[in-house]
């Protein structure tokens, strides 16, 4: 591969092979979706995270992984925050071991019930600020001012004096 290179560009390769293999494209993606970070990468494929970069720039089969990991996994933690913040339910099952009375031993029982989640003011608050920052931020900027954005003009129409503190 490397004299068909040569004899492509009409230059000698130098430096250090590269360490990226083909099929690093899908376990990358796999990481992705478990949330690993361009750091975590790194770390398992024994590289940096400037490697890590470089791969992206040489492989765009590798940045695409790397986009379709993170973005479905966000995707599902956006989802399960969201279902949190307005409260949910499931179908669920208990498992129960019911005894028979006068030592007869006991039977285990599968119940299936509804789980039920209230809405989850932490999660909301959490959901607002990060999609409306505009409406639902802590920090508010307020800018007062007069007519036509002069100064602030204040008018005092009367003044009321207690006579009995003199």
């Amino acid at each position: 591969m490397a004299k068909a290179a040569k004899k492509a560009t009409g230059k000698k390769r130098t430096g250090r092979p590269s360490a990226f293999k083909p099929e690093y494209v899908k376990l990358a993606e796999r990481f992705c979706l478990l949330g690993a970070t361009d750091k975590d990468l790194a770390a398992a494929f024994g590289v940096s995270e400037v490697t890590i970069n470089a791969w992206k720039k040489l492989h765009p089969e590798f940045l695409k992984s790397l986009k379709a990991g993170k973005e479905e996994a966000d995707a599902a933690v956006a989802n399960s925050l969201y279902r949190r913040a307005l409260g949910y339910s499931h179908r669920a099952v208990k498992i129960l071991t019911v005894a028979q009375g006068n030592h007869m031993g006991s039977t285990v029982e599968e119940v299936p019930y509804i789980e039920r989640y209230p809405p989850d003011t932490t999660a909301a608050i959490f959901w607002l600020k990060n999609r409306r920052p505009d409406l639902w931020r802590d920090k508010q900027d307020l800018e007062h001012t007069g007519k036509d954005g002069g100064p602030l003009e204040i008018a005092v129409t009367h003044i009321v004096v207690d006579a009995s503190a003199t």
